[in-house]
């Protein structure tokens, strides 16, 4: 769940795990932190047809989610962070 401060410009102000409820550490709007952002349009075909869905994980919440796949993630080394 993000929180943002309204102003001239929107400031992330606060991240918390939507999983476990851990408050994640951000500063000047910036995660400093592993965080998992979620969100999805559900469309046409589903029970959930125009909603739209948005969460947010930590990284332990997150590896533990995926662990209990079927099928594993798919992990690529990136050689240049954002």
């Amino acid at each position: 769940m993000r929180q943002y401060t309204k102003g001239n410009t929107e400031l992330l102000n606060k991240i918390v795990c939507n999983r476990c409820g851990r408050k994640l550490k951000l500063e000047n709007g910036v995660p400093h932190e592993g965080v998992f952002h979620g969100e999805v349009l559900w469309g046409y075909f589903s029970e959930k047809d125009g909603e739209r869905h948005t969460f947010d994980l930590c990284e332990d919440c997150y590896g533990k989610i995926v662990e209990g796949f079927a099928l594993p993630v798919r992990v690529e080394d990136e050689t240049e962070l954002l």
